[in-house]
């Protein structure tokens, strides 16, 4: 195998984003991002999950990439809806999503513009030559954002991490940053004049009257390279306004659904929740930082959430399914269950989702 058919084939990317820090626990030599005292989700070196499940090494790793059931992508995969154009604003009682790509969404509600995990880059690597590329444009061309109120980093991994975009949001807009423990001191390397707010699970920060973030437990992981797996926190995000709740994750394991249920425990049900579905194939390997559509289907009910926009596929390869083939698996999933396929929306870049009302 030529050296470049090894790197198209591996994702320097893909090992970085998933797998990142392969180095041994004992290497640690201290938290280069974070310091802090002892909790229930953090060592005094690093971050876990509770009663959770933990990230696989490097002999796990090269067992699935050398598995064979790597099923290619196209080299393209348009999506059917144009570049958007979002409204500056929007208010009263009305919720509106826009597609980016992959986990980036803009967010309209309660009069504030909010960006989650925003990656414009073509690639999600550390390096520009090699690792997962995107097979298709954002959803909306940077220029044609309305301008950034809020940014939201869920973690470190480098399809939801672009220190690239949050420099030019930084030059553009001069948003508000919200991210987990830790995450301050990477965005901090590129954008050293950025606001922003570091929370811990079970942290709100006000944001402006009446509206609110939440910062909540996930089942994930972090590594941004070989030595610093688990040193930045990874988290869900509630937005609490007068227009109703949204509920997103960027990432996570299914870990049973302790934290849906937690997460309808505590605020009640969800207008919206942004929920992944892709990107979980081999399962003995994703199972622990990525739920597969059924679980994602489960996890909307368990939560409440009257409406989910889908996203985490179709736009970079990061593990060894089809491209298409979480939708299938989602639709699949949402009859089982007998849920209408509107309540669930599998989103492509530029698609505009107007969320319904929910009476409450």
């Amino acid at each position: 195998m030529n050296r470049r058919r090894f790197l198209k084939w591996t994702g320097i990317g893909a090992i970085a984003a998933l797998v990142g820090g392969v180095a041994a626990r004992s290497a640690m030599a201290g938290n280069t991002y974070y310091s802090g005292p002892v909790s229930d989700h953090f060592d005094g070196t690093a971050f876990f999950n509770p009663g959770g499940i933990e990230p696989r090494g490097g002999f796990d790793l090269l067992r699935w990439k050398f598995n064979g059931l790597n099923v290619a992508w196209p080299e393209s995969f348009p999506s059917p809806f144009a570049q958007a154009m979002p409204e500056t604003r929007v208010s009263g009682d009305r919720l509106v999503v826009t597609m980016v790509g992959h986990a980036a969404m803009l967010v309209q509600i309660a009069g504030l513009n909010i960006l989650t995990d925003p990656v414009w880059s073509e690639r999600t690597s550390p390096v520009s030559f090699a690792g997962p590329k995107r097979v298709n444009p954002p959803g909306i061309r940077m220029g044609d954002l309305p301008p950034i109120d809020v940014v939201i980093v869920t973690h470190n991994h480098y399809d939801h991490l672009d220190l690239e975009t949050l420099r030019v949001l930084q030059s553009r807009d001069k948003p508000h940053f919200v991210t987990p423990l830790g995450n301050d001191a990477i965005i901090r390397s590129k954008v050293p004049d950025a606001k922003i707010t570091v929370m811990d699970w079970g942290g709100r920060e006000t944001i402006s009257p009446g509206i609110a973030l939440h910062c909540e437990p996930c089942h994930h992981w972090s590594a941004r390279g070989m030595g610093d797996r688990r040193m930045a926190l990874w988290a869900a995000f509630v937005i609490e306004t007068p227009a109703g709740k949204v509920y997103h994750i960027g990432d996570t394991g299914f870990h049973q659904g302790i934290n849906y249920r937690a997460a309808k425990e505590k605020h009640g049900g969800f207008r919206l929740a942004n929920l992944p579905f892709g990107a979980y194939e081999p399962r003995w390997f994703m199972a622990g930082q990525h739920q597969n559509p059924e679980e994602a289907v489960d996890g909307m009910l368990l939560c409440d959430a009257a409406f989910v926009a889908g996203h985490h596929w179709g736009t970079f390869k990061l593990t060894d399914e089809g491209i298409e083939q979480p939708v299938e698996a989602l639709r699949a999933a949402l009859d089982k269950r007998g849920i209408d396929h509107e309540r669930f929306r599998p989103m492509r870049p530029g698609e505009v989702f107007e969320v319904p009302a929910i009476s409450v």
